[in-house]
């Protein structure tokens, strides 16, 4: 058979090489896309291989002196990767000099606390490796110790995320769903960083840690009690905020799990089919025919709940991650290296 050598007519070469340009700008995408979110297990194994036993150790001694830390290292992870990137922007502080306007300001991040804390551990990594372990990865590490010692699972976290440079205090209240927010919109946006519903249905059984603030739930009972609540569960919560217009001053609170207050279990679930959801997202979980099947397993079967919330946190833990050589290693973890 012999070999065509006729050339080939305008047309099909021109579309033969804007195919072939084609085919290398989708090459060098994807080289940046899996650069950009090249995590791996111990990457700090070399550089610094004690990194993740001082975090630990940190932690711990943290916890046994002020529990609630445990429950703020699982917020911070929840308020830092839904908002772009795990990139430990959230740490920042307001810096007039460097154009930075803290995203801890932002209403939505309203009540967090024990920032100061993470600094403690990032001096104790500083004075171990020097300009070595990013802030990003701390936040994701203190994570998982706490989430351990609120009797939750071990997740094995990556790690490898560098720190932005930047705030993204214009898009907290965006990015971050309203506490009184629909249960849709709830799901909406966990899906939009790749989490199913079964994962967002595990993450919001975070709840079953920690407090809720006053200002964030009395909408639920003034003027009257919102229906869907257990009357006695609704006196209770009236109890806890005596007014429809709480002052955030104050830091009146109610316990999001009267039960075990402070173990990241499955009470949570049996909490909402009992008419206890401390926020309306909660309580909606149980109406919605898409959400009650994966409810009711979760309230029955404990370990089932810790294995979707471990998988949904993993996703939200690698959320556009900046790596290799973007953005930076801090050393203080609330301002940017100075240039």
């Amino acid at each position: 058979m012999g070999i065509n050598n006729k050339p080939l007519s305008p047309s099909k070469e021109t579309s033969h090489c804007t195919s072939l340009f084609l085919l290398m700008v989708l090459l060098v995408l994807l080289q940046f896309h899996f650069g950009a979110s090249e995590l791996q297990l111990n990457y700090y194994s070399t550089s610094c291989p004690h990194a993740e036993a001082i975090i630990k150790d940190q932690v711990t001694k943290l916890y046994n002196e002020h529990g609630n830390t445990a429950v703020s290292w699982l917020r911070t992870i929840f308020h830092d990767c839904i908002v772009k990137s795990c990139d430990a922007s959230i740490l920042l502080d307001t810096d007039k000099i460097h154009g930075i306007e803290s995203e801890k300001d932002s209403i939505r991040n309203f009540g967090m606390r024990n920032f100061k804390y993470i600094n403690t551990i990032k001096k104790s990594i500083e004075n171990a490796c020097p300009s070595t372990v990013s802030c990003a990865d701390i936040v994701a590490l203190v994570a998982r110790d706490g989430i351990k010692l609120l009797g939750g699972p071990y997740i094995e976290m990556k790690t490898g995320r560098r720190d932005t440079r930047e705030s993204y205090a214009s898009v907290v209240e965006a990015l971050i769903p309203d506490p009184n927010a629909s249960l849709t919109t709830a799901l909406s946006r966990f899906q939009s960083i790749g989490i199913d519903t079964e994962g967002t249905v595990a993450l919001l059984g975070a709840h079953s840690v920690g407090r809720t603030h006053c200002v964030n739930l009395v909408a639920r009972l003034y003027p009257t009690p919102d229906p869907t609540l257990d009357p006695a569960y609704a006196s209770y919560l009236k109890g806890r905020c005596p007014t429809p217009n709480p002052d955030p001053k104050d830091v009146l609170y109610a316990r999001n799990d009267r039960e075990t207050p402070m173990i990241l279990d499955n009470m949570y679930y049996k909490n909402v089919m009992n008419h206890k959801g401390i926020l309306h997202v909660d309580q909606e979980l149980v109406s919605d025919p898409t959400t009650l099947p994966i409810v009711k397993k979760m309230a029955a079967d404990n370990s089932y709940f810790h294995e979707q919330f471990s998988r949904a946190l993993l996703l939200l833990s690698e959320n556009n991650p900046l790596t290799g050589d973007q953005g930076e290693i801090r050393k203080d973890c609330r301002y940017i290296n100075n240039s």
